[in-house]
């Protein structure tokens, strides 16, 4: 699973989902940044690996060389600023050539707790993802509104098309690995005992 954008909050929502906690001053990520987690679907532990991508231009070559193991991709933007919005169309045609034809996006609105700077109105927000066939949702990394729900629901997109086969988990291109089926009780034991993986080389 691969989550891109550029100054919208994007590692503050992987940490907030890997570790449960915010972190107000974030230095820009250089190259990539890697987290885990399990998480539970349908009784089935499934392991979430995760790329935060470097959002600046100089990196962009990176950042298209891990859409190619991604199942799917969390694409951010900043409510308070309306440039991060207009730049999404750039960043979803990157991410439609270089990336698997069935790859799941989600589209988040990141910052949703300051109301009061809004630039981009929900509206907008749900009409893009509805133009081009994207989940949407808006989050707060600060607040951890929605932050569990889009990671875990982007995860569910994905093994919802491995049960119907649309992923071919044999071909290693996918970046999906089927591991043994341990049972774990809970996230920390989890990631030393295989299990299902969804997401590979980014989402």
């Amino acid at each position: 699973m691969e989550v891109v954008g550029q100054g919208v909050g994007k590692s503050c929502l992987l940490l907030q989902f890997t570790d449960k906690r915010f972190q107000p001053v974030h230095d820009l990520t250089i190259g990539v940044e890697f987290g885990a987690r399990m998480i539970t679907i349908d009784g089935k532990q499934i392991k979430l690996q995760i790329w935060d991508t470097a959002g600046q231009e100089s990196f962009r070559s990176i950042t298209r060389s891990y859409y190619r193991g991604a199942a799917g991709a969390l694409l951010v933007y900043d409510i308070t600023r309306r440039d991060t919005f207009n730049h999404l169309t750039t960043w979803l045609e990157d991410a439609r050539q270089h990336s698997n034809s069935n790859m799941v996006i989600m589209l988040i609105g990141n910052k949703s707790d300051l109301e009061s700077r809004r630039e981009v109105k929900k509206e907008e927000g749900e009409a893009f993802a509805r133009e081009h066939g994207l989940i949407f949702m808006e989050t707060s990394a600060k607040t951890s509104s929605n932050v569990e729900e889009a990671f875990i629901n982007t995860a569910k997109e994905i093994y919802e098309k491995i049960q119907e086969g649309v992923f071919d988990i044999n071909n290693e291109a996918n970046g999906i690995k089927i591991g043994p089926q341990h049972a774990a009780t809970n996230a920390t034991h989890a990631g030393n005992q295989g299990g299902q993986q969804a997401g590979g080389g980014c989402c």
